[in-house]
């Protein structure tokens, strides 16, 4: 579970956290309690409050919805974070951990694999009394409830997804892909004409092939809940579900339609985004917020469609979940309680969406997405998707995931990846 918090996820929702395993020293860096009578909430996350005229557009967003709540209730949310020097000592999610277990912070911003183990040890507020929480969409309270309590809730939902270069695809006579079968025969036609890397990968996000072969039943065949008791009992095993999806993965590698030393390395869209955006490449996964940031792929020389990934259930979105949550036993308890519950109202949602042009985690707030995210908002909008990060699953799935499809990309066979997943299920649910 520790290594698995390696992988950041809260990087992708508000305020893209300054690189997993960033060293931290929380001494030097945390903005100290002022004195007086003035009511203060303490906010821990992977942010500074903005500058005057940044032009970081998601940090803008959410200090206009924490000067809501501040306006509203008289009091003043201190941002509590930290300096990202390298890559080699605390991550973030070591230092969340220590803060959450030392009661040191009244409001946290958590990654996945933190959301299921300070839920799992109790020292999360059950927020599902807000009155925000009445108006969440399902995926948000299925993604963040441990123990029957939902203990974290996101400003936005992450979709990842597939993105490709339509005209590459209508040159060659190619339909966008719905299964498996289907992009794998779309690779074999990129190949045959000159194409040499038709899928562009980094060694962060292949996981999303495996996630939505894995689990397209599982969350969309009206079973799921007694699917996760059984995986969580261990009447069931999570290599017998991802076992397809390593499988396609590694014919993928062997037919050369994804480089693996290159993914092996690559870092997500500064590795294979260049080729993308050269049309050398027609297909690379990225994550919704992509599509619409310039420094990305949100302004390419091509028309770009974003679909979900290849599944038995067809082109599906994976979704992952960060959150907020409060320490049980804060010491600006009703306070944080009061914050939370405005910068996640629909009020605030629409501010916070309309900047950022995200899926909004309330049900009732809809921004209408560029044309190039239509077909994976067509999706998610039909309800169809999986979780990528489920924190009611004993097994953390994101970072856990990761890191077996790294061993397959640096040689692992299948085998020996199922033979991980095994351990790590056995490890999780307490077996070994």
């Amino acid at each position: 579970m520790k290594r698995a918090g390696r992988i950041c996820l809260a990087a992708l929702a508000a305020f893209a956290i300054g690189g997993c395993g960033a060293k931290v020293e929380p001494d030097k860096n945390l903005i100290a309690d002022h004195g007086g009578e003035k009511k203060v909430v303490n906010l821990f996350g992977p942010m500074e409050k903005s500058k005057p005229n940044a032009e970081n557009a998601a940090r803008n967003a959410f200090d206009r919805t924490i000067a809501i709540a501040e306006e509203r209730f008289g009091l003043t949310v201190e941002y509590r974070t930290y300096t990202a020097e390298d890559y080699t000592e605390k991550t973030y999610d070591d230092v969340t951990l220590d803060r959450a277990r030392n009661n040191m912070d009244d409001l946290y911003l958590l990654n996945p694999d933190t959301i299921q183990i300070l839920g799992e040890e109790g020292r999360l507020l059950d927020l599902s009394g807000l009155d925000s929480a009445k108006n969440l969409r399902d995926v948000v309270k299925i993604g963040n409830t441990v123990n029957g309590k939902l203990v974290a809730i996101p400003q936005e939902v992450v979709a990842y997804g597939l993105f490709v270069n339509k005209d590459m695809f209508d040159r060659y006579g190619l339909q966008l892909p719905d299964t498996p079968e289907e992009l794998m025969e779309c690779c074999r036609v990129f190949k045959e004409n000159g194409i040499e890397t038709p899928i562009g990968a980094n060694r962060w996000w292949l996981e999303n092939f495996v996630f939505a072969q894995a689990y397209a039943e599982l969350y969309n065949g009206g079973n799921t809940k007694a699917e996760i008791d059984a995986l969580n009992e261990g009447r069931a095993k999570y290599s017998d579900y991802m076992r397809p999806g390593f499988e396609y993965l590694q014919e993928l590698i062997d037919k050369g339609y994804i480089d693996r030393e290159a993914a092996f390395t690559y870092e997500a869209i500064d590795g294979e985004g260049p080729d993308f955006l050269a049309q050398k490449t027609p297909i690379v996964m990225a994550y919704w917020g992509a599509a619409n940031v310039e420094t990305a792929y949100g302004k390419p020389d091509f028309e770009m469609q974003v679909i979900g990934f290849p599944s038995s259930r067809g082109q599906m979105p994976v979704m992952a979940m960060s959150g907020y949550g409060i320490s049980v036993d804060a010491e600006h308890l009703e306070d944080t309680i009061q914050v939370l519950d405005t910068i996640l109202s629909d009020e605030a949602l629409e501010i916070y969406s309309q900047v950022n042009k995200v899926i909004s985690p309330s049900k009732n707030v809809e921004e209408e997405c560029i044309p190039a995210l239509k077909p994976l908002n067509d999706r998610i909008q039909e309800n169809v998707y999986v979780l990528g990060s489920n924190a009611s699953m004993k097994m953390e799935q994101w970072g856990n995931t990761c890191i077996v499809v790294r061993k397959l990309l640096g040689g692992a066979t299948v085998d020996e990846c199922m033979a991980e997943l095994d351990r790590l299920q056995e490890e999780a649910l307490g077996l070994n």
